[in-house]
Protein backbone atom coordinates (compact mmCIF):
# COMPACT_ATOMS: atom_id res chain seq x y z
CA UNK A 1 0.00 0.00 0.00
CA UNK A 2 1.62 3.48 -1.11
CA UNK A 3 2.04 5.61 1.90
CA UNK A 4 0.72 9.15 2.54
CA UNK A 5 2.23 11.77 1.47
CA UNK A 6 2.19 14.66 3.78
CA UNK A 7 4.29 17.75 3.01
CA UNK A 8 3.18 20.64 5.23
CA UNK A 9 2.52 20.50 9.19
CA UNK A 10 2.09 22.31 12.47
CA UNK A 11 3.63 21.62 15.53
CA UNK A 12 4.16 23.03 18.93
CA UNK A 13 7.41 23.12 20.53
CA UNK A 14 8.09 23.77 23.97
CA UNK A 15 11.77 23.58 25.68
CA UNK A 16 12.10 22.18 29.21
CA UNK A 17 11.41 24.84 32.13
CA UNK A 18 14.63 25.38 34.27
CA UNK A 19 14.62 23.31 37.39
CA UNK A 20 14.32 25.76 41.00
CA UNK A 21 17.28 26.29 43.00
CA UNK A 22 16.72 25.31 46.66
CA UNK A 23 17.03 26.97 50.18
CA UNK A 24 19.59 25.40 52.15
CA UNK A 25 22.56 25.50 54.75
CA UNK A 26 25.26 23.92 56.07
CA UNK A 27 24.53 21.55 59.17
CA UNK A 28 28.18 19.66 59.82
CA UNK A 29 28.58 19.06 63.59
CA UNK A 30 31.95 21.66 64.00
CA UNK A 31 30.10 23.86 61.62
CA UNK A 32 28.15 26.14 64.01
CA UNK A 33 27.60 28.99 62.05
CA UNK A 34 26.98 26.88 58.12
CA UNK A 35 26.56 29.22 55.47
CA UNK A 36 23.65 28.54 52.78
CA UNK A 37 24.45 25.74 50.62
CA UNK A 38 21.47 25.94 48.05
CA UNK A 39 22.42 24.01 44.69
CA UNK A 40 21.28 25.65 41.25
CA UNK A 41 18.63 23.26 39.60
CA UNK A 42 19.44 22.43 36.17
CA UNK A 43 18.55 23.41 32.75
CA UNK A 44 15.72 22.13 30.44
CA UNK A 45 16.02 20.62 27.57
CA UNK A 46 16.24 22.56 24.08
CA UNK A 47 13.93 20.63 21.21
CA UNK A 48 15.89 20.01 17.88
CA UNK A 49 14.71 19.18 14.82
CA UNK A 50 17.48 16.51 13.29
CA UNK A 51 17.45 15.37 9.67
CA UNK A 52 16.70 11.71 9.28
CA UNK A 53 17.46 10.67 5.61
CA UNK A 54 15.45 7.43 5.89
CA UNK A 55 11.95 9.98 6.29
CA UNK A 56 10.01 10.92 3.10
CA UNK A 57 7.14 12.20 4.14
CA UNK A 58 5.84 14.81 7.71
CA UNK A 59 3.30 12.33 7.70
CA UNK A 60 4.16 11.27 11.67
CA UNK A 61 3.18 14.95 12.34
CA UNK A 62 -0.54 14.00 11.43
CA UNK A 63 -0.91 12.10 14.35
CA UNK A 64 1.57 14.09 17.15
CA UNK A 65 1.27 17.59 17.32
CA UNK A 66 3.01 18.85 20.24
CA UNK A 67 6.62 18.70 22.02
CA UNK A 68 7.72 19.46 25.14
CA UNK A 69 10.88 18.76 26.24
CA UNK A 70 12.31 17.58 29.97
CA UNK A 71 12.71 20.29 33.14
CA UNK A 72 16.19 20.50 34.66
CA UNK A 73 15.81 18.59 38.48
CA UNK A 74 15.98 20.73 41.19
CA UNK A 75 18.67 21.98 43.11
CA UNK A 76 20.54 19.67 45.89
CA UNK A 77 21.59 21.04 49.62
CA UNK A 78 25.37 20.66 49.89
CA UNK A 79 25.67 23.39 46.65
CA UNK A 80 24.99 20.06 44.56
CA UNK A 81 23.40 21.16 40.80
CA UNK A 82 20.14 19.62 39.60
CA UNK A 83 21.23 17.59 36.11
CA UNK A 84 20.19 19.51 33.27
CA UNK A 85 17.41 17.47 30.93
CA UNK A 86 18.54 16.20 27.71
CA UNK A 87 17.61 17.56 24.56
CA UNK A 88 14.31 16.62 22.91
CA UNK A 89 14.93 15.30 19.34
CA UNK A 90 12.58 15.61 16.55
CA UNK A 91 12.91 13.94 13.54
CA UNK A 92 12.28 15.80 10.05
CA UNK A 93 12.87 14.57 6.45
CA UNK A 94 15.76 16.29 4.60
CA UNK A 95 13.98 19.44 2.42
CA UNK A 96 12.15 20.56 5.28
CA UNK A 97 11.52 24.43 5.80
CA UNK A 98 11.45 25.60 9.22
CA UNK A 99 8.93 29.25 10.25
CA UNK A 100 7.60 30.20 13.29
CA UNK A 101 3.85 29.86 12.68
CA UNK A 102 2.74 32.99 14.73
CA UNK A 103 5.23 35.82 13.12
CA UNK A 104 6.01 33.57 9.11
CA UNK A 105 9.43 34.43 10.66
CA UNK A 106 12.34 31.79 9.03
CA UNK A 107 13.71 29.62 11.19
CA UNK A 108 15.96 27.08 8.62
CA UNK A 109 16.14 25.32 5.95
CA UNK A 110 17.13 21.47 6.90
CA UNK A 111 18.68 19.63 3.73
CA UNK A 112 21.41 17.57 4.73
CA UNK A 113 21.47 14.56 6.93
CA UNK A 114 21.67 14.71 10.45
CA UNK A 115 21.68 18.51 10.05
CA UNK A 116 20.41 19.61 13.52
CA UNK A 117 18.04 23.23 14.39
CA UNK A 118 16.56 24.26 17.91
CA UNK A 119 13.23 25.46 17.40
CA UNK A 120 12.57 25.88 21.07
CA UNK A 121 15.25 26.43 23.79
CA UNK A 122 15.27 24.97 27.29
CA UNK A 123 15.33 27.54 30.26
CA UNK A 124 17.99 28.37 32.75
CA UNK A 125 17.95 26.62 36.33
CA UNK A 126 16.98 28.48 39.15
CA UNK A 127 20.25 30.12 41.38
CA UNK A 128 19.97 28.41 44.80
CA UNK A 129 20.53 30.90 48.10
CA UNK A 130 24.11 30.38 47.70
CA UNK A 131 24.08 33.16 44.85
CA UNK A 132 22.44 35.62 47.13
CA UNK A 133 24.65 35.94 50.30
CA UNK A 134 25.85 39.55 50.83
CA UNK A 135 27.32 41.27 53.96
CA UNK A 136 24.41 42.30 54.96
CA UNK A 137 22.77 38.88 54.47
CA UNK A 138 24.64 36.20 55.04
CA UNK A 139 21.66 33.63 55.39
CA UNK A 140 19.25 34.38 52.29
CA UNK A 141 16.32 33.02 52.61
CA UNK A 142 15.48 32.52 48.93
CA UNK A 143 15.84 30.80 45.48
CA UNK A 144 14.59 31.18 42.30
CA UNK A 145 12.82 29.36 40.10
CA UNK A 146 13.60 28.07 36.89
CA UNK A 147 13.34 30.02 33.88
CA UNK A 148 10.65 28.87 31.41
CA UNK A 149 11.44 27.42 28.47
CA UNK A 150 10.38 28.89 24.98
CA UNK A 151 7.38 27.76 23.48
CA UNK A 152 5.77 28.28 19.74
CA UNK A 153 3.75 26.89 16.92
CA UNK A 154 6.20 26.25 14.52
CA UNK A 155 4.94 25.64 9.92
CA UNK A 156 6.90 22.75 8.77
CA UNK A 157 6.96 22.32 5.07
CA UNK A 158 8.57 19.70 2.55
CA UNK A 159 10.17 20.54 -0.52
CA UNK A 160 11.46 17.20 -2.16
CA UNK A 161 15.26 16.74 -2.71
CA UNK A 162 16.23 16.22 -5.89
CA UNK A 163 18.70 16.27 -8.27
CA UNK A 164 16.26 16.09 -11.56
CA UNK A 165 12.60 17.32 -11.98
CA UNK A 166 10.26 15.81 -14.33
CA UNK A 167 7.72 18.50 -15.10
CA UNK A 168 4.94 18.52 -17.90
CA UNK A 169 1.39 18.58 -18.46
CA UNK A 170 -0.70 15.38 -17.22
CA UNK A 171 -0.06 12.11 -18.81
CA UNK A 172 2.19 12.72 -20.87
CA UNK A 173 4.36 9.79 -19.77
CA UNK A 174 6.72 10.93 -16.64
CA UNK A 175 5.59 8.32 -14.93
CA UNK A 176 6.06 6.01 -16.91
CA UNK A 177 9.47 7.29 -18.15
CA UNK A 178 10.48 7.30 -14.23
CA UNK A 179 9.49 3.99 -13.41
CA UNK A 180 12.05 2.52 -16.87
CA UNK A 181 14.77 4.44 -15.70
CA UNK A 182 14.59 3.67 -12.02
CA UNK A 183 13.52 1.30 -9.50
CA UNK A 184 10.70 3.75 -8.42
CA UNK A 185 7.14 1.93 -8.88
CA UNK A 186 4.78 5.74 -9.22
CA UNK A 187 0.90 4.51 -10.28
CA UNK A 188 0.62 4.92 -13.91
CA UNK A 189 -3.15 5.37 -15.61
CA UNK A 190 -4.45 6.73 -18.76
CA UNK A 191 -6.25 9.71 -16.81
CA UNK A 192 -5.22 13.09 -15.59
CA UNK A 193 -3.66 13.90 -12.19
CA UNK A 194 -2.37 10.63 -11.55
CA UNK A 195 0.41 11.91 -9.88
CA UNK A 196 -0.95 13.71 -6.53
CA UNK A 197 2.56 13.27 -4.83
CA UNK A 198 6.37 13.39 -5.68
CA UNK A 199 7.95 10.37 -6.63
CA UNK A 200 11.71 9.66 -6.24
CA UNK A 201 14.20 7.57 -8.33
CA UNK A 202 17.58 6.57 -7.67
CA UNK A 203 18.88 6.54 -11.91
CA UNK A 204 22.25 4.70 -12.68
CA UNK A 205 22.77 6.45 -15.84
CA UNK A 206 24.93 3.60 -16.53
CA UNK A 207 28.81 4.87 -16.83
CA UNK A 208 29.50 5.52 -12.95
CA UNK A 209 26.92 8.43 -12.58
CA UNK A 210 24.01 8.36 -10.75
CA UNK A 211 21.21 10.83 -9.46
CA UNK A 212 18.07 11.51 -7.87
CA UNK A 213 15.32 12.06 -9.87
CA UNK A 214 11.19 13.50 -9.45
CA UNK A 215 8.24 12.61 -10.78
CA UNK A 216 6.70 15.69 -9.86
CA UNK A 217 2.64 16.12 -10.04
CA UNK A 218 1.53 17.38 -13.37
CA UNK A 219 0.78 21.24 -14.26
CA UNK A 220 -1.91 23.03 -15.57
CA UNK A 221 -2.15 26.68 -16.88
CA UNK A 222 -2.73 28.97 -13.87
CA UNK A 223 -0.59 26.80 -11.49
CA UNK A 224 1.42 29.78 -10.24
CA UNK A 225 -1.70 31.42 -9.27
CA UNK A 226 -2.44 28.60 -6.99
CA UNK A 227 -5.14 26.65 -9.99
CA UNK A 228 -5.14 22.59 -10.07
CA UNK A 229 -2.00 21.57 -7.59
CA UNK A 230 -0.25 24.72 -8.58
CA UNK A 231 1.96 25.59 -5.46
CA UNK A 232 2.00 22.23 -4.44
CA UNK A 233 3.67 21.31 -7.28
CA UNK A 234 5.86 24.35 -7.97
CA UNK A 235 7.31 24.55 -4.14
CA UNK A 236 8.89 20.83 -5.37
CA UNK A 237 10.63 22.04 -8.50
CA UNK A 238 12.79 24.85 -6.30
CA UNK A 239 15.13 22.54 -5.42
CA UNK A 240 15.71 20.10 -8.64
CA UNK A 241 19.29 21.60 -9.98
CA UNK A 242 18.34 20.30 -14.10
CA UNK A 243 14.71 20.39 -15.44
CA UNK A 244 13.45 17.54 -18.00
CA UNK A 245 10.42 18.62 -19.94
CA UNK A 246 8.53 15.53 -20.66
CA UNK A 247 6.05 16.72 -24.02
CA UNK A 248 3.60 14.58 -25.97
CA UNK A 249 5.02 14.46 -29.50
CA UNK A 250 2.44 12.21 -30.34
CA UNK A 251 -0.26 15.04 -29.32
CA UNK A 252 -2.49 11.83 -28.44
CA UNK A 253 -5.10 14.29 -26.76
CA UNK A 254 -5.46 16.66 -29.29
CA UNK A 255 -2.77 19.42 -27.74
CA UNK A 256 -0.21 21.30 -29.47
CA UNK A 257 3.05 20.26 -28.22
CA UNK A 258 4.98 23.68 -29.24
CA UNK A 259 2.57 25.62 -26.73
CA UNK A 260 2.17 23.05 -24.36
CA UNK A 261 6.31 23.87 -23.64
CA UNK A 262 5.22 27.59 -23.73
CA UNK A 263 2.52 27.03 -20.79
CA UNK A 264 4.79 25.21 -18.67
CA UNK A 265 7.77 27.27 -19.11
CA UNK A 266 5.85 30.22 -18.46
CA UNK A 267 3.88 28.95 -15.09
CA UNK A 268 7.99 28.18 -14.19
CA UNK A 269 8.95 31.35 -14.77
CA UNK A 270 5.75 33.43 -13.14
CA UNK A 271 6.37 31.48 -9.37
CA UNK A 272 10.15 32.07 -9.40
CA UNK A 273 12.26 34.12 -12.42
CA UNK A 274 15.31 31.50 -11.48
CA UNK A 275 13.63 28.67 -12.61
CA UNK A 276 13.89 30.02 -15.75
CA UNK A 277 17.50 29.57 -15.69
CA UNK A 278 17.76 26.54 -15.13
CA UNK A 279 19.51 23.51 -16.98
CA UNK A 280 16.59 22.28 -19.41
CA UNK A 281 16.14 19.17 -21.58
CA UNK A 282 13.30 18.46 -23.71
CA UNK A 283 12.22 14.79 -23.67
CA UNK A 284 9.75 14.69 -27.04
CA UNK A 285 7.89 11.72 -25.66
CA UNK A 286 5.97 9.04 -27.68
CA UNK A 287 7.72 9.24 -30.83
CA UNK A 288 6.27 5.87 -31.29
CA UNK A 289 3.22 7.12 -32.28
CA UNK A 290 1.87 8.32 -35.51
CA UNK A 291 2.15 12.09 -36.13
CA UNK A 292 4.95 12.41 -33.27
CA UNK A 293 7.43 12.69 -35.91
CA UNK A 294 5.97 15.91 -37.91
CA UNK A 295 5.05 17.43 -34.41
CA UNK A 296 8.76 16.67 -33.62
CA UNK A 297 9.83 18.57 -36.65
CA UNK A 298 7.51 21.59 -35.86
CA UNK A 299 8.98 21.68 -32.42
CA UNK A 300 12.05 22.20 -33.34
CA UNK A 301 11.78 25.30 -35.51
CA UNK A 302 9.63 27.16 -32.61
CA UNK A 303 12.58 26.59 -30.31
CA UNK A 304 16.05 26.08 -32.10
CA UNK A 305 18.06 26.68 -28.91
CA UNK A 306 16.82 24.33 -26.70
CA UNK A 307 17.91 20.57 -26.16
CA UNK A 308 15.29 18.00 -27.50
CA UNK A 309 15.63 14.46 -27.36
CA UNK A 310 13.05 12.32 -28.85
CA UNK A 311 12.01 9.17 -26.73
CA UNK A 312 9.62 6.36 -26.48
CA UNK A 313 8.31 4.82 -22.68
CA UNK A 314 6.91 2.29 -24.57
CA UNK A 315 9.38 0.92 -26.68
CA UNK A 316 12.39 2.99 -24.31
CA UNK A 317 14.27 4.67 -27.85
CA UNK A 318 16.24 7.34 -27.00
CA UNK A 319 16.05 6.87 -23.29
CA UNK A 320 20.19 5.67 -22.40
CA UNK A 321 20.78 9.61 -24.57
CA UNK A 322 18.23 11.29 -22.31
CA UNK A 323 20.17 9.89 -19.21
CA UNK A 324 23.61 10.68 -20.78
CA UNK A 325 22.27 14.47 -21.11
CA UNK A 326 20.74 14.58 -18.31
CA UNK A 327 23.59 13.14 -16.31
CA UNK A 328 25.95 16.28 -18.52
CA UNK A 329 24.15 18.99 -17.61
CA UNK A 330 23.99 18.22 -13.61
CA UNK A 331 28.15 17.66 -13.78
CA UNK A 332 28.40 21.30 -15.35
CA UNK A 333 26.01 22.33 -12.81
CA UNK A 334 27.98 20.94 -10.17
CA UNK A 335 31.10 22.36 -11.55
CA UNK A 336 29.73 26.34 -11.46
CA UNK A 337 28.34 25.47 -7.99
CA UNK A 338 31.73 24.59 -6.94
CA UNK A 339 33.42 27.67 -8.72
CA UNK A 340 30.66 30.05 -7.02
CA UNK A 341 31.58 28.38 -3.46
CA UNK A 342 35.37 28.87 -4.08
CA UNK A 343 35.10 33.03 -5.14
CA UNK A 344 33.30 33.43 -1.93
CA UNK A 345 35.41 31.91 0.30
CA UNK A 346 37.86 34.33 -1.14
CA UNK A 347 35.96 37.52 -0.54
CA UNK A 348 36.48 39.73 2.51
CA UNK A 349 34.61 38.07 5.45
CA UNK A 350 32.34 40.80 6.37
CA UNK A 351 33.14 41.73 9.82
CA UNK A 352 29.83 41.93 12.74
CA UNK A 353 30.31 45.59 14.48
CA UNK A 354 28.43 44.64 18.18
CA UNK A 355 27.03 47.90 19.52
CA UNK A 356 25.48 48.14 23.36
CA UNK A 357 21.63 47.98 23.53
CA UNK A 358 19.68 49.68 26.51
CA UNK A 359 17.18 47.50 28.36
CA UNK A 360 13.84 47.18 26.41
CA UNK A 361 11.77 49.74 28.14
CA UNK A 362 8.52 48.37 30.04
CA UNK A 363 4.85 50.23 29.39
CA UNK A 364 2.49 50.84 31.63
CA UNK A 365 -0.86 50.99 30.70
CA UNK A 366 -4.66 51.07 32.26
CA UNK A 367 -6.81 47.73 32.55
CA UNK A 368 -10.26 48.14 33.98
CA UNK A 369 -8.87 49.16 37.90
CA UNK A 370 -5.56 47.71 37.15
CA UNK A 371 -2.14 48.58 35.73
CA UNK A 372 -0.85 46.63 33.90
CA UNK A 373 3.02 46.61 33.37
CA UNK A 374 4.39 45.33 29.85
CA UNK A 375 8.03 43.87 29.81
CA UNK A 376 9.81 40.63 28.39
CA UNK A 377 12.26 41.10 31.14
CA UNK A 378 9.81 42.05 34.06
CA UNK A 379 7.51 39.19 33.12
CA UNK A 380 10.58 36.28 33.41
CA UNK A 381 11.40 37.61 36.72
CA UNK A 382 7.64 37.23 37.84
CA UNK A 383 7.96 33.88 36.79
CA UNK A 384 11.78 33.16 38.75
CA UNK A 385 10.40 34.66 41.83
CA UNK A 386 8.98 32.54 44.79
CA UNK A 387 6.97 34.87 46.24
CA UNK A 388 6.16 32.23 49.36
CA UNK A 389 9.82 33.88 50.64
CA UNK A 390 10.52 36.83 51.91
CA UNK A 391 13.76 37.73 51.05
CA UNK A 392 12.85 37.03 47.13
CA UNK A 393 9.93 39.46 47.72
CA UNK A 394 12.43 42.02 49.06
CA UNK A 395 14.14 41.45 46.25
CA UNK A 396 11.90 41.79 43.62
CA UNK A 397 10.49 45.03 45.36
CA UNK A 398 14.18 46.37 44.82
CA UNK A 399 14.46 45.61 41.21
CA UNK A 400 10.95 47.32 40.37
CA UNK A 401 11.97 50.13 42.43
CA UNK A 402 15.91 50.22 40.86
CA UNK A 403 14.36 50.08 36.92
CA UNK A 404 12.22 52.99 38.04
CA UNK A 405 8.54 50.91 37.90
CA UNK A 406 7.14 52.66 41.35
CA UNK A 407 8.41 56.11 39.93
CA UNK A 408 6.43 55.47 36.83
CA UNK A 409 3.40 54.01 38.75
CA UNK A 410 3.19 56.93 40.73
CA UNK A 411 3.24 59.31 37.84
CA UNK A 412 0.23 57.18 36.26
CA UNK A 413 -1.81 57.83 38.93
CA UNK A 414 -1.23 54.55 41.31
CA UNK A 415 -1.84 55.13 44.92
CA UNK A 416 -1.93 52.94 47.78
CA UNK A 417 -3.98 49.95 47.76
CA UNK A 418 -4.20 49.66 43.56
CA UNK A 419 -3.93 47.08 41.69
CA UNK A 420 -0.44 46.37 39.78
CA UNK A 421 -0.28 43.27 37.41
CA UNK A 422 2.97 42.14 35.83
CA UNK A 423 2.23 38.93 33.06
CA UNK A 424 0.48 36.40 35.54
CA UNK A 425 1.05 38.15 38.81
CA UNK A 426 -1.52 40.71 40.61
CA UNK A 427 0.03 42.20 43.63
CA UNK A 428 -1.51 46.23 45.57
CA UNK A 429 0.76 48.74 45.01
CA UNK A 430 2.25 50.32 48.55
CA UNK A 431 4.14 53.45 49.44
Amino acid sequence: MKGVFVDRSRIYVKGGDGGNGIVSYRREKYVPLGGPAGGDGGDGGDVVLLVDEGLRTLVDFRYQHHFKAKRGEYGRPKNQHGKSSSDLIVKVPPGTVVKDAETGEFLGDLTRHGERLVVARGGRGGRGNTHFATMTNKAPDMAEKGEPGEERWIALELKVLADVGLVGFPSVGKSTLLSIVSSARPKIGEYHFTTLSPELGVVDVGDGRSFVLADLPGLIEGAHTGHGLGHEFLRHVERTRVLVHVVDMAAVEGRDPVQDYAIIAGELKSYDPSLALRPVVVAANKMDLPGAQEQLQKFEQAYPGLRVIPVSGATQQGVQELLYAVADLLDEAAQEEQEKAELTEELPEERKVYRFEAPEPFQIHRDGGAFVVESKELEKLVKMTNFTQYDAVQRFQRILKHKGVDDQLRKRGASEGDVIRIGDMEFEFTE
